[in-house]
This record gives C-alpha cells, sequence and structure tokens, in this order.
C-alpha cells in the first residue's frame, strides 16, 4: 500500500514537472516586447484627430525606446466603439493597444449591450492627457460670460451644437444645463466642423467645444470664449477665464486620452508598459508638443488610471441618466 502511494507521487511530480512555464506562473516583463515585434496600436477614430495625434506621438517613441515596430490603426465607427471591441477580442500578449477617451467612459452607459464588456475585457495602462473644452460663441454675440449665457437661457430658447449624440460637447452641454437648471436645446452634427460653421454663421448660440475644433476660430476673431473647463487657464489663451473664474466651478470637463489593453495581458507586462508610455509623455519635448496640439499632460499608471476611470464612469453616469441621452 505504501509502495502504491509512493509511486503515485512521484508519478504526479513528474508529470507537472512537463507542465509548460506558463501553467506556473504568467510571463514575466523581462522579454516583452520581443525583438522584432510589432505593436499593433489601435485608434477608433479617423486620422488627424486629437487622440491620433497623440497615439502617433506616443508610437513613435514607444518604437524607438524599445527598438520595435508600432503601427497606427485607424478604426472609426460606433462611438468609438468598434476599435474598443477588435481590442477587446485581441490576443493578451500586449502587443494590441488601444486608444480611448472620455467617450468611451460615457459608452458604458451609452451601449450598455455592447458586444464586449468594457470594464472585464479590456484593462487600463495609463493615462496620456486631457484637452480642455472651449466654451464659445458668436463673436457678435450678446452673450459676454457663462453667467450671461445661464440669464438668457432662463429668459428665451437658447440652442448648442455638438459632433453627435453623446460626445464629450454634448456631455459638457448637459452638465452646463443641470448646474444652471436651463433647458438650451441640443443640435447633433456628424461631426466638429459643420456645427463650427453653423455657430459663425450665427445658426447656432454656443457650443461646449473641443479645444482644437474653436481655437483657430477663436483667435482669428471669428468666435469668442466665455471659459476653458479646467482648473487652470490655458497657455493657448492665457485672457479666457476658467469656468470657476466665470462662476461655475462646476463645469469641469476635459476630454482626456489614454491607453488600454485586452484583458488577458499579464499585469507585469501591463505595468511595463504603463511606466514606458508615462516616462514617454513626461518628456519636456512631448509636454511641449503635447500643449500645441491643445493638451494637458496629465500623466499616470495602471492603478491611478484605473481610479481616474472609474470615477469619469461613474460622473457621466449620472449626467447622461439625468439628461435622458441616447447614442445616435
Amino acid at each position: 500500500m505504501q509502495r502504491r502511494h509512493l509511486m503515485r507521487l512521484l508519478a504526479a511530480a513528474a508529470s507537472a514537472a512537463t507542465l509548460p512555464a506558463a501553467v506556473h506562473a504568467q510571463p514575466g516583463a523581462a522579454d516583452y516586447p520581443k525583438p522584432g515585434a510589432t505593436l499593433r496600436y489601435v485608434v477608433p477614430f479617423p486620422p488627424g484627430g486629437l487622440t491620433d495625434m497623440m497615439a502617433r506621438s506616443v508610437g513613435q517613441q514607444l518604437g524607438e525606446r524599445w527598438k520595435v515596430s508600432v503601427v497606427i490603426d485607424n478604426k472609426p465607427g460606433g462611438g468609438g466603439q468598434i476599435g474598443a471591441d477588435a481590442v477587446a477580442k485581441a490576443p493578451a500578449d500586449g502587443n494590441t493597444l488601444l486608444a480611448i477617451t472620455l467617450t468611451h467612459a460615457a459608452n458604458v452607459t451609452l451601449f450598455p449591450k455592447a458586444a464586449f464588456d468594457f470594464r472585464k475585457d479590456l484593462k487600463p495602462v495609463a493615462l496620456l492627457a486631457g484637452s480642455p473644452m472651449l466654451v464659445v460663441v458668436p463673436a457678435n454675440s450678446p452673450i459676454k460670460d457663462l453667467k450671461d449665457l445661464a440669464a438668457q437661457a432662463r429668459q428665451r430658447a437658447l440652442n448648442a451644437g455638438s459632433s453627435g449624440n453623446g460626445t464629450p460637447p454634448h456631455l459638457t452641454l448637459a452638465l452646463f444645463n443641470d448646474l444652471n437648471k436651463t433647458s438650451i436645446q441640443h443640435v447633433p452634427y456628424k461631426g466638429g466642423a459643420p456645427s463650427m460653421t453653423d455657430l459663425i454663421g450665427g445658426q447656432l448660440d454656443v457650443i461646449f467645444s473641443n479645444f482644437p475644433e474653436s481655437i483657430a476660430h477663436v483667435k482669428a476673431g471669428k468666435l469668442r470664449a466665455l471659459a476653458v473647463t479646467t482648473e487652470a487657464r490655458h497657455p493657448a489663451v492665457p485672457d479666457v477665464p476658467t469656468t470657476a473664474e466665470a462662476g461655475l466651478p462646476g463645469l469641469l470637463v476635459e476630454n482626456w486620452t489614454a491607453v488600454m489593453v485586452p484583458a488577458g495581458v499579464p499585469d507585469a507586462l501591463v505595468q511595463k508598459l504603463g511606466n514606458e508610455v508615462v516616462a514617454i509623455v513626461k518628456q519636456p519635448d512631448m509636454e511641449q508638443r503635447a500643449v500645441q496640439q491643445g493638451f494637458r499632460v496629465d500623466a499616470r499608471g495602471p492603478e491611478a488610471f484605473k481610479t481616474f476611470l472609474e470615477g469619469e464612469v461613474t460622473r457621466w453616469a449620472g449626467v447622461i441618466q439625468k439628461a435622458g441621452i441616447r447614442p445616435d
């Protein structure tokens, strides 16, 4: 009996010794990424936008530092959901990255029946930077500041354009209405450019705009900026007050951009990737370039970004539900 028991123990030990190393432990980060690897950085928006520009800057630096190829793969559509779904279902080897924005945090509420689970199928890697919203009106508008905007909205019907239902300009409008108990009418467009054209032409009263979409028009004198939706003034428009200075401290919104990977990527690889990305965006030349593009660098690693992301999902869920926002 003892002999048979001993033989079973020896057989079990021999079997365990032949199991693949991956069964015993998750892969370490020492050999990540493998030499000659190609990293696919999925941007779920068209080329040329703010998120795309940041991804290309980070991707170039990542490729140079790690001696690998980084390919930017634009997969627009579905309010950012098509690209996110592709990454959620990609191999969990750390070679597929996803660029996300505030839009994706809002999408958790806007698309409850999505083909993937944002919280379960994707893992936070790093927050990169945020871009303020700029509250703008036509240059000849009688509206002079945020308090005036709220007062006039209570006296007459005003409308506000956006780049579509559930986009950051729409969410910022909804937050403004909630804070002021106003009902400025939302007018969705298929993109920010056509809404800007109509604002300049006087067909719209106001836009809570993505910074890059309106800043050139402000500097050209075609639009008047009432406030930036951040705690500090933006260096590109130093004379424009913050929302707190303009009397509405609760209107704080940044259209941030960040990096995620498939949920199955081992934590050690995520931490290594997160550390590298944070180091890249904190470089002085990268910070300077980010500011020129309309960003404020806000680099945070996996754990800090995870906490931030959960806060954003919760915050915008409340705004969306209260305003009754539905996707296009």
